[in-house]
């Protein structure tokens, strides 16, 4: 994030510090109260900021709550990580992307946020949906067009680009990370995870080989 205000639009440059206080509040309340709990009069005092203040970098909560989400994945998994280039062998690329994942997806925060999504499904539709679609769908489509890429040169064979992604991220994430997230297993040591992290490319390159 560049720390010169940016404009997006008339007015007084945003403020970065504010702009990361908010979604900092906002990320701790929807946590701990989920989306319907919680409100912008509330976000705007853990972040010590006006109410006007939050609506001038987020136009409703909705908004928010995407960024909070979005801003999270994007910090683990930026869009350059997806990218291919000769320099790198397939298995790299893979290797490379499966640690980040596996990261995200068993930080504290991540956990936490699938508990509580778990929790209200059926009840907040809207945090759902907005979280689905800023979290993991953006990264199985950035997945998809990266496999598509990799079948189009012949480094791998594949067909559904789509199925394939929700392959690949289903190996990384495996069982044990659903045994965190029910509350009966802990995280991965850092040399279980790596073994795991390179069993599971090795299995998807075997099945996607040309």
């Amino acid at each position: 994030m560049s720390n010169n205000p940016t404009r997006s639009g008339p007015g007084r440059p945003k403020d970065p510090a504010k702009r990361d206080a908010i979604l900092s509040a906002a990320t701790t309340l929807f946590l701990g109260q989920g989306y319907s709990g919680t409100s912008m009069d509330a976000i705007a005092a853990a972040a010590g900021v006006s109410k006007l203040t939050v609506y001038s970098h987020f136009k409703d909560k909705e908004a928010l709550f995407a960024a909070a989400v979005e801003i999270k994945c994007q910090g683990q998994m930026p869009l350059p990580i997806f990218h291919f280039d000769q320099s790198q062998s397939v298995e790299q690329v893979l290797l490379r992307i499966a640690r980040s994942f596996h990261e995200l997806v068993t930080q504290e925060d991540a956990v936490n946020l699938m508990r509580l999504m778990a929790a209200q499904a059926g009840q907040d539709q809207t945090m759902a949906r907005l979280f689905f679609e800023v979290g993991p769908q953006r990264t199985l489509l950035d997945m998809e067009r990266l496999l598509a890429e990799l079948d189009r040169r012949g480094l791998l064979r594949v067909a559904a680009p789509d199925r394939a992604a929700d392959h690949f991220f289903s190996l990384i994430k495996g069982c044990h990370e659903m045994k965190v997230l029910i509350g009966c297993g802990v995280p991965l040591t850092a040399e279980d995870a790596e073994a795991h992290i390179s069993e599971a490319v090795a299995m998807f390159l075997r099945a996607y080989a040309p």
